[in-house]
């Protein structure tokens, strides 16, 4: 199985506690730290995304399995 990538600017969708959220991806992150207001463990050969949703506005951080290209 290939892995996914995205882009800045992708538009892309996600499970939620509400049912499916759509938005875009911010950024690739690629080394721990901080975003969408928690703690993020990523690196290079395990990124996650910022994405944001178009409905709520908010952010939220996910590993590309959890994410499905629009």
């Amino acid at each position: 199985m290939g892995e996914k990538t995205f882009r800045a600017g992708d538009r892309v969708a996600w499970n939620s506690h509400g049912g499916e959220a759509v938005g875009e991806v911010v950024r690739r992150i690629t080394s721990d730290g901080e975003a969408a207001g928690r703690t993020v463990r990523a690196s290079a050969d395990d990124p996650q995304y910022l994405v944001r949703s178009e409905k709520s506005g908010g952010e939220a951080v996910h590993r590309p399995e959890a994410l499905r290209r629009l």
